[in-house]
């Protein structure tokens, strides 16, 4: 593999008694960029993240990151390497402060994660990282707020920190903006920009707005297999996108850009 993948998949192929849900994805994620992975509902893009980061086993193919076979790790030693994922219900401890939570991820980071006889005094030394990481999500001044009561875009946001406090190399974002407003979506765009500078980010995403904002390479699945692959402007005007998000063939004079389509699954 080349040096300026990140991310590699070979012939990944997942079946499940008979049916096939990811069918022969070769996947590149270049050092450095915003990678998208859209497609209609059912394209199979959680399926990919789940067999990325070992939730799921696959049938056939290989994982590569950063060169390294990781088809055969568990999900935790892949963690470790570097490759972090987010999901896309909020994963946050809901009675604990946030820059409680942030401590916890860096205490685990640290490998101190069971501990639990040490004194609550001992996670002090890691506040001044834990402020920068609020910081770095626009959070400071909800600190000592109890997670519960922060609205669910800074949910969302105080997620992605503590994702950060792992350190990841290759961040794995399952749909950050799935359930947000406008206002809430924006944030989250520039959170994931501001995420991005010195790493590599590979997101699934319904928002099509977001992803031309944000990323510099597109994948598109369909049934399981890449229909195609580029920048957003090839991707939202290959007739073949427009045809398995909006229904109609390449040819109707009335099929456009899927620019304000969604894509869930």
């Amino acid at each position: 593999m080349s040096d300026q993948f990140v991310l590699e998949t070979r012939g990944l192929v997942k079946e499940f008694k008979g049916f096939v849900a990811v069918d022969d994805v070769n996947l590149k994620v270049q050092s450095g960029h915003i990678h998208a992975l859209i497609g209609p509902n059912g394209a199979g893009k959680t399926t990919v993240f789940n067999l990325l980061t070992k939730f799921l086993i696959p049938t056939r193919g290989k994982i590569l990151f950063m060169g390294d076979d990781i088809t055969s790790m568990k999900s935790a030693a892949i963690a470790r390497k570097g490759v972090v994922r987010s999901f896309q219900i909020s994963a946050v401890f809901p009675h604990m402060t946030a820059l409680e939570n942030i401590r916890v991820a860096l205490q685990r980071f640290e490998g101190h994660s069971f501990h639990f006889w040490k004194s609550g005094n001992s996670l002090n030394a890691l506040n001044e990282r834990s402020m920068a990481l609020l910081d770095q999500v626009g959070l400071t001044e909800f600190a000592n707020t109890t997670t519960v009561e922060l609205a669910y875009g800074r949910k969302r946001a105080l997620e992605l920190a503590t994702t950060l406090a792992m350190e990841p190399k290759l961040l794995l974002l399952d749909e950050p903006t799935q359930g947000m407003g406008a206002e809430d979506v924006d944030r989250v765009v520039e959170l994931v920009r501001k995420a991005a500078q010195g790493r590599t980010v590979l997101m699934v995403e319904h928002n099509l707005g977001v992803v031309s904002k944000l990323c510099d390479r597109i994948t598109v699945l369909s049934q399981g297999s890449v229909l195609t692959e580029g920048d957003y402007e090839k991707v939202s005007n290959d007739p073949k996108v427009r045809e398995v998000y909006m229904g109609k063939s390449s040819n109707s004079p009335s099929a456009s850009a899927p620019e304000n389509q969604e894509a869930s699954e």
